[in-house]
């Protein structure tokens, strides 16, 4: 299983969600591979935002040296899942793709919700990144 998360800037939630659920596929032995991308150019090879690497590593994840890219039209092929945060992210990557079946692969990673965009309020980081966690470990129930 190949899984891409994909949020604006690739610096707060989607290297959340790579991060921790990496760690908790390998934790599950699981042959997964999972990477992140943002929508849009900002952050192309930063490291995420320090307040998301601190609410990773207070749960006990290292998400430190991901390095942010950006989402492109090959990354349909390369992933079995895409899965955006919110539905500005939604639109954007389906307007990406060229046939049905590369738009039926995005997905909200939150099914019918959006995960909240913590950039704004340092207070929204650790919430953030438990809704994250939670949610990482009933897709790898679902999926494994």
């Amino acid at each position: 299983m190949k899984i891409l998360m994909v949020c604006l800037g690739n610096i707060c939630r989607s290297p959340l969600a790579e991060g921790i659920m990496r760690h908790l596929a390998e934790k599950e032995n699981l042959n997964w591979e999972i990477a992140s991308a943002g929508t849009g150019n900002w952050h192309i090879g930063q490291s995420p935002d320090h307040r998301s690497i601190a609410a990773a590593r207070s749960l006990g994840y290292d998400i430190s040296q991901q390095r942010a890219q950006q989402f492109n039209q090959a990354m349909f092929a390369k992933y079995d899942l895409i899965l955006v945060m919110d539905r500005n992210n939604l639109t954007d990557v389906q307007s990406l793709a060229k046939t049905n079946e590369e738009r039926q692969k995005v997905k909200l990673f939150l099914n019918e919700a959006e995960v909240t965009d913590p950039y704004w309020d340092n207070n929204l980081f650790t919430p953030v990144c438990k809704q994250v966690e939670e949610r990482c470990k009933e897709i790898i129930k679902q999926l494994s």
